[in-house]
């Protein structure tokens, strides 16, 4: 896969490990990876003002 690919992890995550997106990042030519600080599996609801605009940002880069 090589389109651009952005890997969004929080390193709060107890049921999908941070260390899951870094192997990613390492297996994928056009990965970026953001790991959040203290952000768990559930980031998505419940950091949504946060994950929405590095989404935004990645879509309009």
């Amino acid at each position: 896969m090589t389109v651009p690919t952005l890997i969004l992890h929080g390193d709060g995550d107890q049921i999908v490990p941070a260390r899951n997106g870094r192997v990613l990042v390492e297996i994928l030519p056009n990965a970026t990876l953001k790991i959040y600080e203290g952000f768990s599996h559930g980031m998505l609801n419940v950091n949504a003002d946060v994950i929405n605009a590095d989404l935004l940002a990645f879509i309009r880069a």
